[in-house]
């Protein structure tokens, strides 16, 4: 009886196998060869399953921006206060253990500045996070009736977490430091679009908490 291939299985292992070539090399280092190596495969198992090494890459792409995209409605979708802070943490790829997914990330970004079908692929995700993000902004400023354009200040936040991310992988930032940068500016959002009554409210919590004065009447 003919051995029964599992087509689904094995485009699974060649991704991965680009995932962590990519990792390791960059995308310049990913090549067909490479890949089938990686990923225990023949040459001609790998070129069955794609056309060529663009394909290949785009399909690697889209999942990864798919699980972008998991995860950011994951972390919306936790009960509990905080789930802005939480998207935008989970975005930047700031932990540890997301420091490889974060370099592949970027080994990406590269690629698709010069690749106009990855560009494509790779902006496949954004719109839902966008939209994500807005609402998250939404809620969080609603309550005081400030005017804010949540579409922009979400845009502003995607665009900081994303730059957060790069830093980080540079080493011109700490992931500790990153990460305050990204928790402050998500509460100052919040405090600045409080009522006057419910900050000064705050201002006096914060002040019996630390034993400070607040500012003088």
């Amino acid at each position: 009886m003919p051995k029964q291939v599992d087509y689904v299985e094995r485009r699974e292992r060649v991704i991965d196998a680009v995932h962590r070539l990519a990792d390791r090399h960059g995308i310049e280092g990913v090549t067909l060869r490479d890949v089938a190596r990686e990923a225990g495969l023949s040459m001609g198992a790998v070129q069955r399953g794609f056309r060529d090494k663009d394909e290949m890459l785009a399909v690697a792409l889209a999942r990864v921006s798919a699980r972008f995209v998991e995860r950011a409605r994951a972390a919306a979708a936790e009960p509990g206060p905080g789930a802005l802070e939480r998207v935008l943490l989970d975005v930047a790829l700031l932990g540890e253990e997301q420091r490889a997914e974060a370099q592949v990330w970027l080994a990406f970004v590269a690629r698709a500045a010069v690749t106009p079908p990855l560009a494509l692929t790779l902006r496949g995700g954004h719109p839902e996070v966008a939209s994500l993000l807005t609402r998250l902004v939404a809620d969080v400023t609603e309550e005081s009736g400030a005017r804010v354009n949540a579409a922009a200040e979400a845009r502003a936040l995607l665009a900081l977490a994303d730059g957060l991310t790069v830093q980080v992988l540079l080493g011109q930032l700490e992931r500790d430091e990153a990460r305050s940068l990204l928790v402050d500016r998500v509460r100052l959002l919040a405090d600045v679009t409080r009522s006057p009554v419910t900050r000064s409210a705050s201002a006096v919590t914060r002040s019996a908490q630390t034993g400070t004065a607040g500012p003088a009447g």
